[in-house]
């Protein structure tokens, strides 16, 4: 039997990259060999020189431009495109479902009382337009509300340094009204935001939320804080993407179609973990339980700092968050705790000395009671769950 020979076009630099290329492979390993052909390349990268002259019996792009589309076309090849940038007439697509993505996003700020929304996105790129307009379109009608955009260019198509690109987006931010939720088109501009966020002393999610796209973990891990994001589903679209060129190059002959896959949902992190509070001294009494309360601070502490008595600093934070400040520095550490049991490999006295519990005994016995498991239980049951390849 002969294999079907299929060049495979796609940019591994990023992780959602990597993400298509292993759905690819789960339908291949399922469904049959396929002589491959792989160009690892840059996004932006033209089409590979060899393809002009090759034969081969289909081809999945990532990386698709004029140039390879008119390729594709001339010789009659079965292909699938999955570059969202733009669409090319006469190919068959495959890309995320951006107006869910900006939807989601919308959902998720406003879920957390915020009434002032902006969105930063790059021009030219048509998942970006797409997902701010899914965004926009969420937010219409939210009584009272504002919502403002910025886009430049993506800089590695453009003169625009990353100096120019932080100082423009550093004066827009500095004319929004606070607090706002901030949907940034992917997890790179969100870490564009934030950086500015930082350069301008603003708290981030106290007076500025921001949700990124993508996932990508490494990116939203060393974000300052932390980057929420919404979770794409590259692995799906590679494995559809897989399926749908299997059937053209086995002599489906239907007209070319454009398909698109929903989002995962959102990962919270520091970025979005907070409730919209327009109250300044409540919003600073927050910002101190989040930065301070795995080192030990005391309610005690927090007074020196907000100029209200202890009663009056309780009803305010019951009426923002439902809880007392106290019980807002306990969840704190324990979100603390499920992260380092999640993503390290650290022992229980070292989470606990990381999260301020005075003893392991005493995380281990209070944990149990508050989260109906042991920590490592709970480890072993998350950690589990976030093996890689699950969607």
């Amino acid at each position: 039997m002969t294999r079907p020979r299929v060049a495979l076009i796609v940019e591994t630099s990023l992780a959602y990259g990597r993400a298509v290329m292993r759905g690819i492979n789960r339908y291949i390993v399922a469904n049959g060999p396929w002589s491959i052909y792989l160009e690892l390349h840059d996004l932006f990268a033209p089409p590979p020189a060899w393809l002009a002259d090759w034969n081969g019996d289909g081809i999945i792009s990532r990386s698709t431009t004029p140039e390879l589309a008119e390729i594709i076309l001339s010789k009659g090849i079965p292909a699938v495109d999955m570059t969202d940038r733009k669409l090319f007439d006469g190919l068959n697509h495959l890309f995320t479902n951006n107006a869910v993505v900006g939807q989601l996003a919308a959902a998720h700020l406003t879920e957390r009382g915020f009434r002032h929304f902006a969105f930063c996105g790059f021009t030219e790129h048509r998942w970006s337009r797409e997902r701010r307009e899914g965004f926009a379109a969420a937010l219409n009608g939210i009584p009272h509300s504002s919502y403002e955009c910025f886009e430049t260019p993506w800089d590695s198509t453009s003169n625009f340094s990353w100096e120019e690109q932080q100082a423009a987006i550093a004066a827009w931010l500095s004319k929004l009204p606070k607090p706002v939720g901030i949907m940034a088109c992917n997890d790179l501009r969100g870490q564009h935001v934030l950086d500015a966020c930082r350069n301008l002393e603003l708290a981030v999610p106290e007076a500025v939320a921001v949700i990124g796209v993508d996932n990508e973990e490494l990116v939203c891990d060393l974000c300052d804080p932390p980057l929420s994001s919404v979770i794409l589903n590259p692995e799906k679209i590679g494995y559809e993407g897989a399926a749908l060129l299997d059937r053209l190059m086995a002599g489906d002959t239907s007209p070319p179609t454009t398909t698109f896959i929903d989002p995962l949902g959102i990962i919270t992190r520091q970025s979005t973990d907070v409730l919209a509070i327009d109250d300044p001294q409540v919003a600073l009494a927050v910002r101190l339980v989040r930065e301070n309360a795995c080192s030990g601070l005391a309610v005690s502490e927090i007074l020196v700092s907000v100029p209200l008595s202890r009663s009056v600093l309780e009803r305010r934070f019951r009426k923002y968050l439902g809880r007392s400040p106290q019980e807002e520095l306990r969840e704190t550490q324990w979100k603390r705790v499920k992260q380092l049991l999640a993503e390290t490999d650290l022992t229980l006295e070292q989470i606990a000395r990381s999260a301020g519990f005075p003893h392991p005994e005493y995380l281990s016995v209070a944990f149990k009671r508050e989260q109906g498991m042991t920590p490592g239980a709970y480890r072993k049951q998350v950690q589990t769950n976030n093996e890689p390849g699950r969607w």
